[in-house]
């Protein structure tokens, strides 16, 4: 274990704030069980107060404390995919405070995979509120030279991990209701989770982390295009335009960046081609939209959001 990570969990512990890399996007973290501390992380982050944050732990065990009710299903979720890119929404335990649910009877629970994420949950000890270390709404983070691009001074230290190896946050399931909910689509794939568990398609109430209609969003205009519309937005736009795109590129766009044909490769590169795009100087951002498919299903939920109007 670094220095580095033995200090981040002493700012922890006194308080403060520290962004620190996980397999998804770099999260910013404060201890869970100091509302001073979390209330801080809402201020940095500008979160709206009844947003709940995900809390983060070193093991299932640690993680399951949190929990009031943990079902057999939610159980196996966490065996096969812990730690990993998942986040389970069980009913709380008292540890769990309004401050960090957003006033609701449920908490979200995740157990990073990164090693320098498990080093620092490990060396603090406890529970730490991590949600994306960027300002509420916006890209989120996928390296730590994003993080502090966003973040700046008012986050008190941030572990360098290397890019986020999944790119886009953790896959959400909601037991609090009863059968299992499938709020927020990642890495692990509906298809995955319902191989383990019956996945019911009513639709959950629970406030979480990513579920507004506009999130993930470039300050420039976006906007997702059909791609036999591609060359018809392009010609009718006359202002300067960046492209997000699996083709080449098109001498008539001033900024283009080619992405991936793969969902796994396009989803690790996608918060930073956005945030390259957004700094082109550009009027609008066009995005080609993927394929309509089950394994594209949670960039398409990212670029949804980004490209939804505010």
């Amino acid at each position: 274990m670094s220095a580095e990570v033995r200090r981040a969990a002493q700012i922890l512990r006194a308080g403060g704030l520290v962004a620190f890399p996980t397999e998804t996007v770099y999260g910013l973290g404060a201890d869970a069980s100091s509302e001073k501390a979390v209330a801080r992380l809402y201020q940095v982050k500008r979160r709206p107060a009844d947003h709940p944050v995900i809390v983060h732990f070193d093991s299932a065990q640690a993680a399951f404390g949190w929990a009031s009710e943990i079902p057999d299903a939610a159980r196996q979720l966490a065996t096969k995919f812990w730690p990993g890119p998942l986040t389970l929404i069980l009913k709380r335990s008292s540890r769990a405070k309004d401050f960090v649910t957003g006033g609701q009877p449920s908490v979200g629970l995740r157990v990073p995979s990164h090693p320098i994420a498990q080093q620092l949950l490990k060396a603090f000890g406890g529970a730490v509120a991590a949600p994306s270390a960027n300002r509420f709404g916006q890209i989120s983070p996928t390296t730590a030279a994003h993080v502090r691009e966003d973040l700046g001074k008012d986050v008190d230290l941030v572990l360098e991990g290397g890019p986020s190896e999944v790119g886009i946050e953790s896959t959400i399931v909601d037991f609090s209701q009863g059968a299992a909910a499938l709020l927020r689509p990642g890495a692990i794939t509906r298809a995955q989770v319902e191989a383990l568990v019956p996945v019911t398609d009513q639709k959950s109430s629970v406030r979480h982390s990513g579920g507004l209609e506009r999130h993930y969003a470039p300050r420039t205009p976006a906007r997702l295009v059909p791609t036999h519309a591609l060359d018809r937005e392009i010609s009718i736009l006359r202002d300067r335009v960046a492209v997000l795109a699996f083709s080449r590129p098109d001498e008539r766009v001033d900024f283009w960046l080619r992405m991936p044909r793969e969902p796994q490769a396009y989803a690790q590169r996608l918060y930073a081609a956005l945030r390259e795009l957004d700094s082109a100087g550009c009027e609008w951002i066009l995005v080609e939209a993927p394929p309509d498919a089950p394994e594209w299903a949670a960039v398409r939920d990212r670029l949804m959001r980004a490209c939804t109007r505010a």
